[in-house]
Order: structure tokens, then C-alpha cells, then sequence
């Protein structure tokens, strides 16, 4: 089934808006929303090998349903919003086994959200996002477009996950199973952060961010052909370095540089344990 939406899907892909078939293209966005939250269609993979591989037809989808939508009234009361009627908000049922706390979440279409996941206002789930169980969104948290979340994660309090979608990326963030992202961190361009490691708060990762491994006495950065990662059950902490030109040292500058200080140990389980009666 799922090969056959993706044929679809491709089949439309690179026609114009006028030379669509717009009741075929509908229909097979509309297959390939509820494959999305349905967790049957990921944006990305992780192989047999480790390596986490992007899925180019899923973004190629989503920009599909962009395409096909018009600019529609999804205003409640006093509260007004405007949006492509191909994306609304989804509207997840008490027996999806997702607690969305009120107080002004939401969660888009085509994001797949399993059992167990907690959202705490006010959080955003974008389209192509995937959020597997056990895992807390915290408030003022984003998990962007396409993101891959794996389970039992904290994203605290105004964690930012970018997405792929704005700017347009190649590959989304990747945060494996255990990990906790402490409040006010930002993981753009890709990252993928392996299995329980932690961010301490305020850590900002991009595709161009060099992490400091003091443990390891090595210098983590992305290639052309892999993302930045972060190694499992890395300790990474805000840092600096000073800016190794002479205008640099003569005005005293520095350049954000997150370090890795340990790996984890008993006592950062201690500290990062999730509390089990908050699920």
C-alpha cells in the first residue's frame, strides 16, 4: 500500500498547478496524510547500518498538499487563523492515548503522535513530524517539519526542533530514543542526536556547529555527506571558543562552542530520570 501512495504522490510531482488532475492528486494526498499519522510513511529511516536516510517523496508530498490547498477560514470564536485548508489542525481522539493539555497546542495533520506522548501548553507539532511514545513535548517546545523523535524524550520548555520545510532542507533532526533536551536548546539543519544523550539547557546545534569532546579530545562536526551528530549518551553543555583571527583576539571575541564534558553516568540518570506518574 504504502508504495503504491508513494507512486502516486511521484506521479504528481513536477506538474504545474494547471496541469494537475486535481481530483487524483487529492486523493492521493489525502492517502498519504493519514499514512503519515499513521506512522506507515516516515521522512526518515534509520538502517540496518545506523545511518539515519531521508525519504525525498514524503517532502515531496507534503509540498504536494501545499500546492493543492487554498487559503481557508479555520477560525473558532474570538480566535482567528488562516491557513491551507490541506493542512488543519488533527484532531487527535481520547482513545489515541495522547494527553494534550489545554491552554493553545496543536498538532498538524500528517504528523504521526503515538500512544503515551504528553504535549504541554502551549507546544507546535508540525507536519511530517514523527513522536514516538513516552515522549513529553514541553511547553513553548517546537518539534518542526518532518522532525524524527524517537521515545521516552524530554524536550523541555522552549526547545526548538527545526524543520525542513522553511528554509528547505535535505534532511530532517533526528533525536533517538532516550534523549534529554534541556529548555531553550536548538537543534537545526539535520542533527542527529543518538540514543540517551543529554543537551544541557541553552545548547544550539547546526550543520555549521563544531562540539568539543573534552572526554575524547576530538572536534565533532558535519561532512558533505553526514550530518552533525552527537555520540549516544553524550553529556553536551553551552561552551565557548575565542574567534583565531587578529581582529578576533583584539577585541576578545568568541564563538558558541557546545562541549561534550562526560557521558552518561548514574548520577545524570538521577538528574534526567522522566517522572512515570506525569504519563
Amino acid at each position: 500500500m504504502l508504495a503504491d501512495i508513494r507512486s502516486s504522490i511521484e506521479s504528481h510531482v513536477g506538474q504545474s498547478v494547471e496541469a494537475l488532475d486535481r481530483t487524483a492528486a487529492r486523493e492521493a494526498f489525502d492517502r498519504f496524510l493519514l499514512a503519515l499519522e499513521s506512522g506507515e510513511a516516515r521522512s526518515a529511516e534509520r538502517g540496518d547500518d545506523g545511518v539515519w536516510r531521508a525519504n525525498a517523496w514524503v517532502k515531496q508530498g507534503i509540498l504536494l498538499g501545499f500546492r493543492l490547498g487554498g487559503i481557508v477560514d479555520f477560525s473558532s470564536g474570538a480566535f482567528s487563523f488562516f491557513d491551507k485548508e490541506t493542512f488543519p489542525a488533527r484532531k487527535i481522539q481520547a482513545e489515541d492515548g495522547v494527553r494534550v493539555v489545554p491552554g493553545g497546542s496543536t498538532i498538524r495533520r500528517g504528523a504521526y503522535v503515538s500512544s503515551g506522548v504528553v504535549c504541554m501548553p502551549p507546544m507546535y507539532i508540525n507536519v511530517g513530524a514523527y513522536v514516538d511514545e513516552g515522549t513529553m513535548v514541553d511547553s513553548h517546545a517546537l518539534v518542526g517539519s518532518c522532525a524524527q523523535i524517537g521515545k521516552n524524550v524530554h524536550l523541555s520548555a522552549a526547545a526548538q526542533v527545526g524543520g525542513v520545510l522553511e528554509p528547505i532542507g535535505a534532511v530532517p533532526v533526528v533525536v533517538e530514543d532516550d534523549v534529554f533536551v534541556g529548555g531553550g536548546c536548538g537543534i537545526y539543519e539535520g542533527c542527529v542526536i543518538r540514543e540517551g544523550s543529554v543537551l544541557a539547557s541553552g545548547v544550539i546545534l547546526t550543520r555549521a556547529t563544531r562540539v568539543y569532546d573534552l572526554v575524547n579530545e576530538t572536534i565533532l562536526r558535519s561532512s558533505s555527506e553526514a550530518s552533525l551528530e552527537i555520540p549516544t549518551r553524550a553529556v553536551v553543555v553551552p561552551g565557548s571558543r575565542s574567534v583565531d583571527s587578529e581582529f578576533g583576539r583584539e577585541h576578545g571575541l568568541s564563538l558558541s562552542a557546545p562541549c561534550i564534558v562526560k557521558y552518561r553516568d548514574a548520577s545524570t540518570d538521577a538528574s534526567t530520570t522522566l517522572e512515570e506518574a506525569l504519563r
